[in-house]
């Protein structure tokens, strides 16, 4: 009596279903976060202008804090309180560390209303911070 199994395994290859799946996600996931980046130049803000700087690369996931001339504080395009404010930016310094913050404010803010969101970002320990700027003759949201 011959009792072996008279099935052969087949060689299991490289799945490569899961690995397009997570190439579409990660590129939604990219392309997500360039629009809502673009749509955070659309509040209605003149930022100010400054002869120099160095244009930087916009990276996913920063934190964009809108101020308008009336001192109003967007992110997301929502109005915000500055409790609001500081329980959003502790949340994000908790779960990612470095995460840069980018203060846009309108060229007419009062100074209390920026120094109020850097005094939020020293709190929750958030040192990665810079201001937006745009070289003379330039538009905003270029």
């Amino acid at each position: 009596m011959n009792f072996r199994k008279r099935f052969s395994n087949p060689q299991v290859g490289f799945q490569m279903a899961p690995m397009v799946d997570i190439m579409f996600l990660l590129l939604i996931f990219f392309m997500a976060a360039t629009i809502f980046a673009q749509w955070e130049t659309k509040v209605g803000i003149t930022v100010p202008t400054a002869d120099t700087g160095v244009r930087a690369e916009r990276t996913p996931g920063e934190i964009i804090v809108n101020l308008d001339a009336e001192g109003r504080m967007y992110v997301n395009n929502v109005e915000i309180s500055i409790d609001r404010l500081k329980g959003l930016l502790s949340q994000v310094a908790e779960t990612f560390g470095d995460q840069p913050i980018i203060i846009r404010a309108d060229a007419k803010t009062r100074h209390e209303a920026v120094i109020g969101v850097l005094d939020v970002c020293r709190e929750v320990d958030i040192w990665n911070v810079a201001f937006a700027t745009i070289a003379p003759g330039e538009k905003d949201g270029e």
